[in-house]
């Protein structure tokens, strides 16, 4: 797939238009998604099923066009295979109940294998790849180790990570071994996946904006930057995602991924500026965007496209994930006129 427009715009090559994919594309705006998620008791089952996971991560590629498919997982999938009991209750999000307060509480947790822990997705990945069928790149994710630390300490969300920040702060030695631990785990989580068959992959720091920038250097920078450099090394293209980063562009470009996403509270231009040419750029249409009128979207997706010609490389893309309430019309429309109007 190396020479794939998705992958091209991740290197920063030349491509006849911008590529576009949409953040949590496979999900419940989708009726067919619907459909299939009733056929199971719960979100993790449709997880841990390949079959269903692959008919899901398919259907955004077949009813809109994009120009990537991610695969159908969650984030949380290897912090439960670490020892760290998970559920989703609906309409709560993810529940975790374990508690990190010492040494021993770290050492508890496993550095899962893969290809027996993990399996289901691994065999998604293939099924995909196969159904695909060369059509567009596949895209393997994993959370990246601060946003599945906050997971875990804090036992789901968070507004302000009290709980996260205090371990930081008062127990470092406590902190750096978790990160350890789950650096080694997202490294070994992705390798498999370019294994199995993923053609790039997207990192996704969901939380890491609620640090500082002296704080992501000090606690993060290094897993992060271990993380891109082992992955980086099997030929896939690396994006690096979080929200809320405006004030952490420029560390993480330094992280030397080969894309950095940002959403929408910064203008493209102004982190097209701050990331110099060190690396593609990656969205940022606000998810709300889909809920203009047609005439003001399409404006607005115009905007964004001619600030993303500024970059080394671009790819269109939301913010954050789409919402549950998008009109599927509307995504397909984003992505008929993100081609239309960048065609070269």
């Amino acid at each position: 797939m190396g020479d794939h427009v998705f992958i091209r715009a991740c290197r920063g090559q030349e491509v006849p238009y911008t590529p576009v994919w949409m953040m949590r594309q496979a999900g419940r705006y989708l009726p067919e998604y619907v459909e299939i998620r009733r056929s199971v008791s719960g979100f993790l089952e449709l997880c841990k099923t390949p079959e269903l996971a692959t008919r899901v991560t398919i259907q955004p590629v077949e009813r809109l066009g994009v120009d990537a498919a991610i695969l159908f997982s969650d984030i949380l999938v290897p912090v439960e295979a670490m020892g760290v009991p998970l559920e989703f209750k609906e309409g709560e999000g993810p529940r975790l109940s374990y508690g990190v307060e010492s040494l021993k509480d770290v050492e508890a947790l496993k550095v899962p294998d893969p290809a027996t822990t993990m399996d289901f997705v691994l065999e998604t990945v293939r099924r995909v790849k196969e159904a695909l069928a060369g059509q567009v790149p596949l895209i393997g994710f994993s959370g990246a180790p601060f946003t599945l630390a906050s997971y875990i300490l804090e036992g789901g969300g968070s507004r302000n990570y009290l709980k996260t920040k205090t371990l930081m702060y008062r127990r470092p030695e406590v902190w750096h071994a978790l990160m350890e631990k789950l650096t080694d785990t997202v490294v070994t989580y992705l390798v498999a996946q370019v294994e199995a068959g993923a053609d790039a992959v997207q990192l996704f720091d969901s939380w890491v904006g609620a640090l500082s920038p002296v704080d992501f250097r000090e606690y993060v920078a290094p897993y992060t930057r271990r993380i891109v450099r082992v992955v980086k090394a099997t030929g896939v293209p690396f994006i690096l995602f979080g929200t809320d980063t405006a004030t952490l562009l420029d560390d993480l470009a330094s992280m030397e991924a080969d894309v950095v996403g940002v959403d929408w509270r910064i203008e493209l231009k102004d982190a097209v500026r701050v990331l110099q040419g060190r690396t593609s750029v990656q969205g940022n249409l606000d998810p709300c965007g889909l809920f203009m009128p047609k005439d003001a979207l399409e404006k607005r997706i115009k905007g964004i496209l001619e600030q993303g010609r500024q970059a080394r490389g671009h790819i269109f893309n939301l913010g954050h994930g789409i919402l549950p309430q998008t009109d599927p019309d509307m995504a397909k429309f984003l992505v008929d006129t993100v081609h239309r109007l960048s065609k070269r």
